[in-house]
């Protein structure tokens, strides 16, 4: 194993609903009163009821036969969805709770920041913690003193250092955990998405000190993250789950498309026929809308950069309706502000020519390079020809998108300072 960092054969973890004995003190507490009030264990748990239920019985699989393994200096990515598993399975490599059966080989210490405050004691100072944590991982007190100030310059809370813990805010918290972890000499660190809480200038430090340890220290780095730009900027493989079992590793190119593909669409916002409040005539009214990947696999999300559709349902009420018609998309953000607008008319320059003897049609809408950074996009919808509104439907459904590999270098810009993506080029005149 002198190459591996960390290998993990026939991993399975057990829980039993209703029985105090859950990861921590907070989630026993949690389920004590949970039971309490007459909730659903299965309520608490966030079970969804598929193959990780035990038959009919009081038990379910968390985890079921993980195997992996990483190299030294390897940044692996976990990507699944929320309740894939991922969670658990770095609890179990952090050892905050233990298999229910398998294997973990592990070669060196492991440093973890899985929550907002993981590993640190609010009453203790910042400087009192940092201290703990380094003892914690087996460092002397003169080891600890080497790394301080590196410490304190990278977690930007110096003024802060010698007051609580417990008045800092979750920034701050993120912000010294992560320094802490990385920092203190860990052969391994693991870190969980807790760091979408810090700014964005923190989170390219963050991502910058993990590449380095990595690149340079020859540490190994298990990263979770739902932002796949920064999966494909940071790791070299990927690791996806899917109820609590591995559905595929490998290189991170071929793995993210997986990711997309591999989740059925929840389908929220795809029947339309229901909507009262719309405006128009109604002799061609919008009757279902589904956002597909270019193979028209559904999906409930996407990435920056992805191709996608929206396949468009129509329905014509009108016997005597004229055959011609414009079709409209217009994005907005959390304010109701414009983003880009689409239509027929406008990109074909021409409105589409309708079989008005057929009760439904329908339409695709094809984005070959979606030019949004991560975030999430209402849209509204219009549909007329040149003399009258057929139909207007306002927040007619939602497009969630996540941090993708728009341009070539595999980073975007911070959703603060922009929501739109521009394709462009820079050259050295000079």
């Amino acid at each position: 194993m002198s190459d591996l960092g960390l290998k993990v054969e026939g991993l399975y973890k057990q829980y039993r609903l209703g029985v105090i004995g859950a990861d921590t003190l907070k989630e026993d507490i949690k389920l004590t009163f949970a039971k309490l009030r007459g909730k659903s264990l299965s309520d608490v748990y966030k079970i969804d009821g598929n193959d990780r239920m035990v038959g009919d019985s009081e038990y379910v699989w968390a985890l079921q036969d993980i195997n992996f393994e990483v190299k030294k200096g390897e940044i692996l990515g976990v990507i699944g969805k929320n309740g894939a598993g991922k969670s658990t399975l770095l609890k179990i490599l952090s050892k905050v709770t233990g298999p229910t059966k398998g294997s973990i080989k592990v070669n060196g210490r492991i440093a973890s920041l899985l929550e907002v405050g993981t590993g640190m004691h609010p009453e203790l100072t910042g400087r009192e913690n940092i201290f703990l944590n380094g003892a914690i991982l087996g460092m002397t007190k003169k080891e600890i003193k080497v790394r301080l100030s590196e410490i304190i310059e990278f977690s930007g809370i110096g003024k802060y250092l010698d007051t609580p813990v417990k008045r800092y805010s979750s920034g701050m918290k993120v912000r010294l955990g992560f320094a802490v972890a990385a920092h203190l000499d860990p052969e391994i660190l693991i870190v969980d998405e807790v760091l979408a809480v810090g700014d964005a200038e923190f989170q390219k430090r963050c991502i910058g000190k993990m590449n380095d340890v990595s690149k340079n220290e020859g540490r190994t780095v298990l990263f979770v993250s739902h932002n796949m730009a920064s999966i494909m900027e940071l790791c070299d493989r990927a690791l996806l789950m899917q109820d609590g079992k591995v559905h595929s590793t490998g290189k991170v190119s071929d793995i993210i498309p997986l990711y997309l593909s591999a989740f059925k669409a929840e389908e929220i916002t795809s029947d339309l026929s229901k909507i009262k409040t719309r405006v128009g005539n109604g002799k061609v009214q919008f009757n279902e809308i589904n956002t597909l990947d270019l193979s028209d696999n559904k999906i409930d999300f996407c990435l920056s950069g992805q191709g996608l559709k929206f396949r468009i349902k129509l329905k014509i009420s009108d016997a005597d309706f004229q055959g011609k018609l414009h079709v409209s998309m217009n994005f907005v953000d959390d304010n109701d502000i414009s983003i880009f607008h689409i239509s027929n008319s406008v990109t074909n320059g021409l409105e589409f020519e309708i079989d008005k003897t057929k009760e439904y049609v329908l339409i695709d809408c094809v984005i070959n390079k979606l030019p949004l950074n991560s975030g999430v996009y209402k849209f509204h919808l219009f549909c007329s020809n040149t003399q009258e509104i057929f139909d207007e439907i306002s927040f007619a459904g939602a497009l969630k998108v996540e941090g993708g590999n728009f341009f070539p270098s595999g980073k975007l810009p911070s959703p603060k300072v922009t929501k739109v993506l521009v394709e462009n080029s820079w050259t050295n005149l000079s």
